[in-house]
């Protein structure tokens, strides 16, 4: 194959490259390197056999090529360069278009990420939205729990607060029957004591005016038996004619109508009275004035 071919054929493989198959991938890009760059090593070996084969006719026979022209050794040795120059630019070619047909799929398959369509971006966003409501349907359960926990601490809470409103107003309630029972007590007790000092005042009034009675009845019974006493002695029963009659006026205790029995007023001591009968008034005016001065101090 000679250099003229090989050139076309490289160059259209870059003309089909750079015409725009925008659908060849980077691999079947490096295969079409691989096969275009075998022919030019074997053009190569092809070369450098056929110049062994020259150098080693040249050593058979020297003679031979003593008679080869100095300007064909030149001629293949400048074609050889060019050969090898414009392989390389077709390899940085060949770089250049791989780098832009890789820049192209990067850049393609970027949109398709931005899009959502790319398959690497699509299955780790699954994996990420099947893990988000793993942990969403977690959350629910648990938040869930939470509240039904709050709400038996708020009804646990109000149901304490009730029992102890409860308790408190019946303490409230006893406290204020108490009260009123002492208030009651006490009112009761009061009026019962005052009762009992009009009474124990009356009886003491009542006992005084028997006493009184007593000692004015006493003091003009006395004054009387002593007046007729008194007559007794002094004239006897003997009347002026020089006869004695039966018992007279005076012996039969009768009050005499001329007189009225005298009041006396002021202190006076009753001295007709029996030892047990004042006894016992003075017993009953010390436990009246005791029971009144108890009385007093509740």
């Amino acid at each position: 194959m000679d250099s003229e071919g090989l050139n076309g054929k490289r160059n259209g493989v870059l003309t089909r490259n750079g015409s725009g198959v925008n659908q060849t991938s980077s691999q079947e890009l490096d295969e079409a390197i691989d096969r275009e760059e075998s022919p030019e090593s074997d053009k190569c070996a092809h070369f450098s056999n056929d110049d062994s084969d020259s150098e080693f006719g040249a050593s058979a026979s020297e003679e031979e090529s003593s008679d080869i022209d100095e300007e064909e050794y030149e001629r293949r040795r400048n074609m050889f360069f060019a050969e090898m120059a414009d392989l390389e630019k077709q390899f940085l070619a060949l770089k250049e278009q791989l780098y832009a047909e890789r820049l192209t799929q990067i850049d393609r398959k970027f949109e398709e990420v931005k899009a959502g369509r790319a398959q690497e971006y699509l299955q780790p966003l699954e994996e990420l939205q099947e893990h988000m409501r793993t942990r969403t349907e977690v959350a629910g359960i648990l938040k869930k729990f939470k509240l039904a926990n709050a709400e038996c601490q708020y009804n646990a809470e109000i149901l304490a607060a009730k029992q102890h409103l409860e308790v408190s107003m019946h303490c409230v309630d006893v406290a204020s029957s108490v009260a009123l029972k002492l208030t009651f007590k006490n009112i009761h007790s009061q009026s019962e004591t005052q009762i009992l000092k009009e009474q124990i005042r009356q009886d003491l009034e009542d006992k005084v005016k028997r006493l009184e009675e007593d000692k004015n009845s006493v003091d003009s019974d006395f004054w009387t038996e002593s007046s007729i006493t008194k007559k007794r002695k002094k004239y006897g029963n003997i009347t002026s004619n020089g006869y004695e009659y039966g018992p007279g006026r005076d012996q039969l205790n009768l009050p005499d109508r001329r007189r009225k029995p005298v009041t006396v007023s002021g202190p006076y001591i009753v001295y007709m009275l029996k030892d047990a009968d004042i006894i016992e008034d003075w017993t009953s005016i010390r436990k009246a004035i005791k029971a009144s001065t108890s009385v007093s101090y509740f």
